[in-house]
């Protein structure tokens, strides 16, 4: 076994599991958390991979989760990762069903579970010299976009609490990360935003040259982990570059403009 544990969640599909893969592929133990117990078997038998089925949404199975790491040793890095959007409506228009979601997945999942390991972090820190919470935002943290209304106001809130937690732990051996994807195209994401519809979320990335897939993001994660414990990567925004804002995307091949001699 690895000296060196990180936890993920969200890590049935998508950033989560690449996150996993990559953490492995660096030699770290990985604690994947997440509700679906089938995939995460899947992904502790390819990958080595320790599991805990947890839904991040409820106290009792975070406490749950914190109790098993507790028991089988320190944490050295935690990646909120769970997540997601629903819906691209008007903020006239949109669910209110769907925001209260949104806020309960991205963000305070994301307090519950950093508040809950911060205690185990800190017992990771005395040992690395560091530990490490990496939060897992987005570009809709930082730009708003028609339609974006429910998502935005999630993510906005991530990265405040995000900010506000680097200036809380200054002091202490413990670096607070966070990571603002643009365009990734996963096996899920569209698909729960727009309800299961496979037509319209196969279309948000239709003619993209090269978007992002889960893959670069987790080596951006590892990476952020893995520099000198005296670096600090504060906030990495990580776009496709056909994609210059949440709402501008080019569409087709890519191609510089005037004479190129």
């Amino acid at each position: 076994m690895s000296e060196l544990r990180a936890v993920v969640t969200g890590a049935s599909s998508g950033i989560g599991a690449a996150t996993v893969r990559a953490f492995r592929a660096a030699g770290w133990d990985v604690v994947g958390v997440a509700r679906r117990e089938d995939r995460l078997r899947a992904l502790a038998e390819e990958t080595g991979a320790s599991v805990f089925v947890a839904d991040v949404t409820r106290q009792a199975d975070v406490d749950a989760l914190v109790a098993h790491l507790d028991e089988t040793g320190p944490v050295h890095a935690l990646v909120n990762n769970a997540g997601g959007a629903k819906g691209l409506d008007s903020v006239e228009a949109s669910s209110i069903d769907d925001w209260a979601w949104m806020l309960e997945v991205n963000v305070l999942a994301l307090k519950r579970v950093t508040s809950a390991l911060l205690p185990l972090l800190r017992r990771g820190a005395t040992g690395r010299g560091v530990a490490d919470i990496v939060n897992i935002t987005s570009i809709a943290g930082h730009v708003a976009y028609v339609g974006g209304g429910g998502y935005n106001a999630a993510k906005f809130a991530a990265h405040a609490l995000t900010e506000v937690l680097r200036l809380e732990l200054n002091g202490e051996p413990l670096r607070v990360i966070e990571v603002a994807p643009g365009m990734v195209k996963t096996e899920e994401f569209s698909l729960v935003r727009f309800g299961g519809d496979r037509a319209r979320a196969d279309a948000v990335y239709e003619q993209v040259p090269e978007p992002l897939v889960a893959d670069d993001i987790a080596a951006v994660i590892v990476d952020a982990v893995l520099k000198p414990r005296h670096v600090d990567l504060d906030l990495i925004v990580v776009k496709p570059v056909a994609q210059s804002a949440p709402h501008l995307v080019a569409k087709g091949e890519l191609r510089v403009r005037g004479d190129v001699g």
